[in-house]
């Protein structure tokens, strides 16, 4: 590992926020605490990084993933050591689940304390093994910008997903006068980006004989900005497109080859599609079991092919007839490079568009004002543009 030496000594805290900035990250969501007070005295004079101070820890963490989210950028958070870390164990949590690029710095005691139950002391690597993609403790200050530098290239690259930094006190608050090299060298981690040629085709063979294709869209859709390449494909085959919870948005709601969303909670024209269907693309979907149920009953007529950067989905609960490892942007940019090939879903078509016509809002003759009724009247009266925002 190559040394490089600085013009002046720097702190842990001053090496921290350099590097993030030199990385592109502009905005950082945290909570002080003793742990973390050599950070927060850097960051009060650093006009390159915007610090929004949240409530709870939680809610710093939820702040970052929605920031994440709705931006396409890598979210970011500061929590203390203890219970400020404990508190942010939910938010790094749910962004395992949901695929969000997540970089967490956790404070943590000095290192003479560490291990000892110390004041506000937490194994915060050991708790967080389980619902991260990598975490790090970090016991040299000269190491800091390598182990930044990997931690966002993991969090943001493959399947994205959080990485924790614990950042004991001492070494955020030491100066040091060099640095090892923040070049990203990971011969363990190469996550499978381009598709298969071969299974890609068998895709496209299957399609041919398909009568009723179904096209399941998830989140690895959006992360992949592949929603023009979804719709493209859909339109290209005529093929009715459900989505999962976090697939929303990867095709408008008002588009004809629509059925809604899958599952417990999802349209009835959608789940109806999905038991019928010959043949599921599943693109970017994990097969939660509030969108398949029983796995032994979810599409029991259909041949499935399953597309998604992470190797460990594939299989895991519903079983692929057609593997696909790889990003779902290039799977989908490679279908639609291959020749066409002939399939006809007209029938299907029309089949599934009358179930999705067939349930009403309204019932004039109960007189009962469905839920559904409710937000589409307010979707007229705002003309769409309303942001309607659910519970859960």
């Amino acid at each position: 590992m190559e040394k490089i030496s600085l013009e002046s000594p720097k702190t842990g805290s001053d090496l921290v926020l350099e590097t993030l900035r030199d990385l592109g990250i502009d905005t950082i969501f945290g909570y002080p605490g003793g742990a973390v007070l050599p950070f927060y005295d850097t960051i009060y004079n650093f006009k390159s990084i915007r610090h929004i101070l949240g409530r709870h820890e939680q809610g710093c963490l939820h702040e970052a993933e929605g920031y994440a989210k709705s931006t396409g950028k890598l979210g970011v958070a500061v929590v203390t050591s203890g219970p400020g870390a404990t508190n942010a164990i939910t938010g790094i949590a749910d962004a395992m689940s949901d695929s969000v690029p997540l970089l967490v710095f956790t404070g943590q005691v000095a290192r003479a304390g560490i291990g000892k139950d110390a004041f506000q002391e937490a194994d915060i690597v050991g708790i967080t093994m389980p619902i991260t993609k990598y975490n790090y403790q970090v016991r040299e200050t000269a190491d800091i910008p390598r182990i930044i530098t990997e931690a966002v290239h993991i969090a943001t690259t493959g399947r994205p997903g959080p990485v924790v930094i614990d950042l004991p006190k001492d070494v955020s608050a030491l100066e040091t006068d060099f640095i090892y090299s923040p070049e990203v060298n990971l011969p363990s981690y190469q996550p499978t980006l381009e598709p298969n040629d071969m299974q890609i085709k068998k895709i496209l063979k299957q399609l041919s004989k398909a009568k009723k294709p179904v096209l399941l869209a998830g989140g690895g859709i959006s992360y992949a900005e592949a929603a023009a390449e979804l719709n493209e494909f859909a339109e290209r085959y005529q093929i009715p497109v459900v989505t999962s919870l976090l697939g929303q948005g990867t095709i408008a709601t008002s588009h004809p080859l629509f059925l809604g969303m899958g599952g417990m909670h999802g349209s009835f024209a959608a789940n109806i599609a999905m038991t019928e269907a010959d043949f599921m693309i599943s693109i970017g979907c994990r097969f939660d079991d509030r969108l398949t149920g029983n796995p032994k009953t979810f599409a029991k007529n259909a041949k499935v092919a399953h597309i998604d950067i992470d190797p460990a989905e594939i299989g895991k609960i519903i079983s692929a007839d057609i593997p696909v490892v790889g990003d779902a942007k290039k799977a989908l940019q490679m279908l639609l490079a291959e020749p066409i090939v002939h399939n006809n879903t007209e029938k299907w078509i029309e089949k599934v568009t009358k179930d999705k016509n067939r349930v009403r809002s309204y019932d004039k003759k109960e007189r009962v004002v469905q839920p559904q009724a409710v937000i589409e009247r307010i979707g007229e009266l705002t003309n769409g543009d309303a942001i309607v925002v659910t519970d859960v």
